[in-house]
């Protein structure tokens, strides 16, 4: 195992995919003809400076991994954050991965899921507010979903607690109601979460529970933030397989 988080193996062994380079954007291909659903990986921001490029760290290329042998077509956008300035930018990145696999004749492109990891969970807003019709699901491993105090202050677009905290109809598109069309969320939970991000999991939890979004929640009691390359047990392995297949259950629905 290496020395740091991001050198960690992934808990999960899955074949390696077909690893394609599009300037900022990895795609993981899975094997077979057709079209496949998509999954935008968005992995954790900030990342610490002295770390590589997070789309080479074996962690996220394991997901990649992972989902192409579902059959999921996923991408990886580099993301780097600064300072709260850099949200627009990376948000807008996401964005712009999920319509270049929207555009790949492989993808189905009314089929498209996002999984969200650590600090990227603060983007998380905008699809929470106004979700696309093509967006069919969102996973949120060990997400930070509220600013941390003693940040500067973030624009409100990044506190997705806010974004579901809503008047029914305000901020979502004009024929959605309280608790529709917003795709489900399937939230993994580390049982020994950083104790500065745990308390804005369970205050997200308990707004979405209050206003009937559809959540679906995977415990990792004994787990750790970063669980997925720290803790290498099988009850780590388990909510990763079970996070996936949940997605992908949403993906493949009539």
């Amino acid at each position: 195992m290496g020395t740091v988080f991001w050198e960690g193996p992934f808990v999960l062994d899955p074949p390696p995919a077909a690893v394609k380079r599009h300037g900022d954007v990895d795609l993981h291909v899975p094997a077979g003809d057709g079209r496949h659903p998509a999954v935008v990986v968005v992995h954790g921001v900030p990342g610490p400076p002295e770390a590589p490029d997070a789309r080479d760290w074996p962690l996220y290329r394991g997901y990649g991994a992972l989902l192409a042998e579902a059959g999921v077509l996923t991408a990886i956008p580099r993301l780097t954050v600064a300072s709260p300035d850099d949200l627009y930018t990376v948000a807008a990145r996401v964005a712009a991965a999920a319509e270049m696999l929207r555009a790949d004749p492989r993808v189905d492109a009314d089929r498209l899921g996002l999984w969200f990891f650590s600090g990227a969970g603060l983007l998380l807003g905008d699809w929470l507010r106004d979700p696309p019709a093509w967006l069919r699901g969102v996973a949120a491993t060990y997400p930070l979903l509220a600013p941390l105090p003693g940040w500067p202050p973030v624009d409100p677009r990044f506190r997705p607690i806010d974004a579901l905290d809503l008047p029914a109809g305000a901020g979502v598109g004009a024929a959605q109601t309280e608790g529709a069309a917003r795709p489900t969320l399937v939230l993994t939970r580390a049982g020994r979460e950083r104790p500065e991000v745990a308390p804005t999991i369970e205050a997200f939890t308990a707004v979405a529970r209050r206003r009937g979004i559809p959540l679906c929640v995977v415990d990792v009691p004994n787990g750790q933030h970063g669980f997925d390359a720290l803790d290498h047990t099988e009850e780590s392995r388990d909510p990763v397989r079970t996070a996936r297949d949940t997605l992908l259950t949403l993906l493949t629905a009539p």
